[in-house]
């Protein structure tokens, strides 16, 4: 969700120049990040504060260990990124806004100075991701909406520990922060797939790393049961944007295409229902993704985040050392 950050500052010189009709996207963009940064403060005041929670205090420790891990154990950069924290009193930094034409699952990208072409847009405020949603909507596109935790600057800023994630389980942090700081480490401009897709191979080698130095056994067999679920939801996913895929590029009518698309969402949302009764045991952490009326946009990014996967993870496999993996991703990069 999210790199679009790293082109601000140039781009929006570039607008003053030349009355640029994005002028207020990237004012936005720009003053959000701005309050971020400016609300962020180090890890260090924060523990030494007396006022600040006991419960945060642990969260901060527990998130200092996991960033000194990723550099000293997975060479991830060692600045000044997810050492300081900012409490944004907000479940998200930012909302994404995904969006598709009607009859294909081929994302709307945006494109930008430096950070090239994206398959989505990033607002601070919901409501303005929500307007600009609606604006696509009257066009006839499908869109989503969707709430981002964290986001990487590549380097650009020091990116802080956020509120909107500190509370995930102690995994889920390790492999967020190992997430983000991986785009610091190789950016394609305009490749989303392959820039979140690299990303995810580093956070699931990373993760399977700190689990094993310092997760107890009831941490690693919960990150099992969120890897396996996630795992199902993805086969879950890829099954259906199959079935879309082929209902798209068959020789019909455009209206049996919308009668047949329905018909495959309303499968989907079936065969979840029966996969958290059944095998979930009612475990409801997806039920967000179907909230309200599905659309192509809902499987647009997955393929953007996992597609490439083996290729990266198997990458690393062979090479096994992660200088060598960096330095091969940022050539293909």
């Amino acid at each position: 969700m999210k790199r679009i950050l790293t082109a601000l500052c140039g781009a929006f010189l570039m607008c003053l120049l030349s009355g640029c009709v994005q002028m207020g996207y990237y004012a936005q963009a720009m003053q959000g990040q701005m309050s971020l940064l400016a609300s962020a403060k180090p890890i260090d005041t924060w523990l030494a504060d007396p006022k600040v929670e006991d419960s945060l205090k642990t969260r901060l420790r527990q998130t200092r260990e996991i960033r000194a891990f990723a550099a000293r154990e997975l060479g991830l950069p060692d600045n000044g990124s997810y050492k300081s924290y900012a409490n944004l009193k907000r479940p998200y930094v930012m909302w994404n806004v995904v969006a598709t034409p009607e009859l294909s699952l081929k994302p709307v990208q945006w494109c930008f100075p430096i950070a090239g072409c994206v398959d989505y847009r990033g607002y601070y405020s919901r409501e303005a991701a929500q307007a600009f949603a609606d604006g696509l909507r009257a066009q006839g596109l499908d869109v989503r909406v969707s709430g981002v935790p964290a986001y990487s600057t590549l380097g650009w800023f020091d990116d802080p520990v956020l509120s909107t994630f500190i509370d995930y389980p102690e995994a889920e942090i390790a492999r967020l922060v190992f997430h983000e700081l991986a785009h610091q480490v190789a950016y394609a401009p305009g490749d989303s797939q392959c820039n979140e897709s690299f990303a995810t191979a580093v956070e699931e080698v990373g993760v399977a790393r700190w689990l094993e130095r310092h997760g107890d056994e009831a941490m690693r067999e919960r990150y099992r049961q969120y890897r396996q679920r996630k795992e199902d939801f993805l086969t879950l996913l890829s099954s259906h944007r199959r079935q879309l895929d082929e209902n798209f590029s068959r020789q019909a009518p455009d209206a049996e295409k919308r009668a047949r698309k329905q018909q495959i969402f309303e499968a989907m949302k079936h065969d979840y229902e029966v996969m958290k009764a059944g095998r979930w045991g009612g475990y409801a952490g997806y039920d967000r993704w179907f909230a309200g009326d599905m659309s192509n946009a809902h499987f647009a990014l997955a393929a953007t985040y996992h597609d490439l996967v083996p290729a990266f993870r198997g990458m690393y496999a062979k090479l096994d050392d992660f200088g060598r993996f960096y330095s091969g991703v940022k050539s293909l990069a």
